[in-house]
């Protein structure tokens, strides 16, 4: 038999024994199966309750004979129906009649708990037939032409029935051509497991009654195998059995399997990749910018949104990895663009303060969401008086990318706060943002957890991604679709992308770029944060009296603060020292002492600045 292996599901040629085999498959697969279950219902036990019920019932119908004769004597007695004696023999037989019926039903259930073999049941079915075909020709001796065709009809049964259990159960082995695919034993186990025969014998067992597999198929992504669904079944039912058809097969963990429609309305296809294409290097460089990993169906690189984004994942699923892809692609935009980063944990955040706003409480939180607000308001108008519908990103006013992770955090702050305004920010934001180029991009990892996803916000975020989910609610939950299976995905770095172009439930996972290096932020050149009190100003727009220069810069580039003209030797700046730190040093020196007025100045969040100021102080560094 040869496999042809030039389209997704090649198809197989095969020998007249060959053809044989698999239309004898499923009667042997029957015999087999039903032999099993006999053998299995053959216990000790099982034989002490027939011997129990047949005794039962041999006294059973003893004692109705016995009643049945004393009630004819009682009749023969006496011709009253009514006397007491015929009376008592008619209760005495109706109550040896049901207690006979009785016994009769628990000894077929006794029988059907310790059946006959299922080779005796057909020793005695041939033998029952051979002797009526023995009698009628016999009983047709008179005729020559009458006398074998019984004894032939017999014998040719009893050779058809032993040639189909031996050509049922024959193996079929496969005639490689060069270059033809070679199974690998677990392949061939799982291919084993996967036929028709087998899954025939299986299905009931493993609760997938009402399919019915086809051959399957080895390809060079792995295994394809149809399963035909009855009436009562959908794709979506047979999608939610996914864990038992695994089982069935026999998968090894964290092997990926796909189900996907069929070619007809009720065939379903599953694809198990054990010949998945290698993948290419994952790790994240900025070469990769724009894409969030890549389609591990067609191997190509999936891109990143543009607009407002949901992102959701259980822990450890890869929330963060994700994130700086997203963040390393907007720092090396041609655009012009500013990160705003809200993070309720604040570790990721500090790994991103040379080069972006980051706000990690609930009061940095307020502040900065008020300056968006306002920004907003300023864009608003600015478009109103020059008849554009869709703000255009300068370096003076760039586009802002609002980062909030660990959202579910960020709405707890609100409510412990007593209203901040953090929420009713955030959800203006969401709504008002896209035409003035001020993008969301929301991250939880409790999706259900109260408002993990705030609705308002939700209903205004138009791409959603996807990482391992913990359950089906939670999926359809960051989703916003049903019939998706991220909480079926196996392990870290898989991914499924709901964005136009890829809103079928039945695509394949992404894998996203490796992003893991916690050195990887430090790569990016060091760039004035934004900051509300900064916009508007050109790069060479002058500095407030008294205050060192700042520089707005593009993408790429490095954040300026000129030094002052002349410092003395006392006035060096000491080595070891991070670019905030060096900043809110400079500042200092300048006669600026106030954390608002630093933040103002160097436009780095009052947080990072207060952090900077101890930094300093604890390593008894002079600030004047």
């Amino acid at each position: 038999m040869t496999t042809n292996t030039s389209s997704p599901l090649p198809k197989r040629q095969t020998t007249t024994l060959d053809a044989v085999t698999l239309a004898c498959a499923p009667f042997a697969a029957w015999w087999d199966a039903e032999a099993d279950r006999r053998n299995k219902l053959r216990t000790p036990e099982h034989l002490k309750a027939l011997i129990k019920a047949q005794t039962a019932h041999n006294a059973a119908r003893a004692t109705e004979r016995q009643a049945t004769a004393q009630a004819r004597l009682a009749r023969k007695g006496s011709k009253n129906p009514w006397a007491s004696a015929r009376r008592a023999a008619r209760t005495s037989s109706k109550a040896a009649r049901s207690n006979r019926r009785a016994s009769a039903t628990a000894l077929g259930e006794a029988r059907a708990n310790y059946p006959a073999t299922i080779r005796s049941v057909a020793v005695r079915v041939h033998m029952g037939h051979s002797a009526t075909a023995t009698a009628a020709a016999v009983v047709l001796s008179t005729s020559a032409d009458w006398t074998v065709w019984p004894v032939l009809t017999s014998a040719s049964l009893v050779a058809g029935h032993v040639g189909a259990l031996l050509a049922g159960r024959r193996r079929v082995v496969a005639e490689v051509e060069a270059g033809a695919l070679v199974p690998t034993a677990e392949e061939q186990r799982l291919m084993d497991r996967l036929a028709p025969a087998a899954w025939a014998e299986a299905a009931e067992r493993f609760k997938l009654t009402g399919t019915l597999s086809g051959e399957p198929l080895l390809t060079d992504r792995g295994i394809a195998c149809s399963v035909r669904l009855d009436d009562a079944l959908t794709l979506a039912d047979f999608k939610g059995k996914a864990t038992l058809v695994r089982k069935l097969a026999g998968a090894r963990t964290g092997l990926r399997m796909d189900i996907k429609a069929g070619e007809y309305e009720d065939r379903a296809e599953i694809l198990l990749r054990t010949r998945a294409a290698e993948l290419p290097d994952m790790t994240w460089t900025p070469e990769k910018a724009g894409t969030i990993g890549i389609d591990t169906d067609t191997m190509e690189p999936v891109q990143i949104p543009k607009s407002r984004i949901s992102i959701a994942a259980t822990s450890g699923a890869g929330k963060s990895v994700l994130l700086r892809t997203i963040l390393g692609t907007a720092l090396v935009a041609e655009e012009p663009t500013a990160i705003v980063y809200i993070d309720a944990k604040g570790e990721e955040s500090a790994l991103w303060a040379h080069c972006v706003r980051e706000a990690y409480t609930a009061e940095d939180t307020a502040a900065v969401v008020a300056e968006i607000l306002a920004e907003g308001e300023e864009r608003r108008d600015a478009m109103r008086a020059a008849g554009v519908a869709t703000h255009v990103p300068t370096a003076e006013r760039p586009r802002l990318l609002v980062v909030v992770d660990e959202g579910a955090e960020v709405i707890a702050w609100d409510t412990a706060a007593k209203k901040l305004g953090i929420l009713s920010g955030l959800q203006s934001i969401a709504q008002t943002g896209r035409s003035r180029r001020i993008d969301l991009i929301w991250c939880t990892q409790k999706p259900t957890y109260g408002d993990g996803i705030d609705r308002l916000i939700s209903g205004n975020l138009t791409d959603r991604i996807g990482l391992k989910t913990l359950s089906r609610v939670e999926t359809e939950t960051v989703m916003s679709a049903p019939d998706f299976a991220n909480h079926q995905l196996d392990g870290a770095g898989l991914a499924y992308v709901r964005m136009p172009g890829r809103n079928s439930p039945s695509q394949a996972p992404v894998r996203v770029w490796d992003a893991s290096d916690d050195g990887l932020p430090k790569k990016f050149a060091a760039r004035t944060p934004w900051a509300k009190s900064l916009a508007g100003q050109s790069s060479e727009s002058a500095p407030a009296e008294g205050r060192a220069p700042l520089r707005l810069v593009k993408s790429g580039a490095s954040a300026e603060i000129p030094a002052p003209a002349a410092e003395s030797p006392s006035e060096e700046i000491p080595s070891g020292l991070t670019d905030n730190q060096v900043a809110v040093l400079k500042a200092m020196r300048s006669g600026v002492t106030k954390t608002t007025e630093i933040a103002e100045l160097t436009g780095i969040n009052k947080g990072s600045v207060s952090k900077a100021k101890a930094a300093l102080e604890k390593r008894g560094i002079k600030v004047a």
